[in-house]
């Protein structure tokens, strides 16, 4: 004899359904925000950043510094016959010196923009 719901009258049913043991919930999952900074590219002014060393956002501190071009400059001006004192002058113009860029809070450097 066929068991129910295989009769002929029964064409086409659905057996009757299985209990079925419930889903044990899962877990709460922690979410985190990350943030990813987009490479800063530093130069001759002060940059808005977020420090990665206190993690604040900041507007960078400049400090400048002679590097290449100064340097350059100076002995360039010392073969054209600035030895009187005159080829130091590279040496009071930012616009010729390196810059590095400080972070206000924590002090870090955060980059250095070279001239040359």
């Amino acid at each position: 004899m066929p068991g129910p719901g295989h009769g002929p009258g029964t064409k086409g049913m659905n057996p009757p359904p299985y209990p079925t043991q419930a889903v044990p919930a899962a877990n709460p999952i922690a979410v985190q925000t990350v943030y990813v900074q987009q490479p800063v590219t530093f130069y001759d002014r002060p940059v808005q950043m977020c420090c990665p060393s206190c993690n604040k956002m900041v507007v960078t501190h400049l400090s400048h510094n002679a590097g290449a071009l100064t340097w350059l400059s100076c002995g360039s001006l010392c073969l054209l016959g600035c030895v009187a004192g005159c080829c130091f002058i590279p040496f009071c113009i930012d616009a010729l010196q390196d810059v590095d860029h400080y972070c206000p809070n924590c002090k870090a450097l955060l980059g250095t923009y070279k001239r040359l």
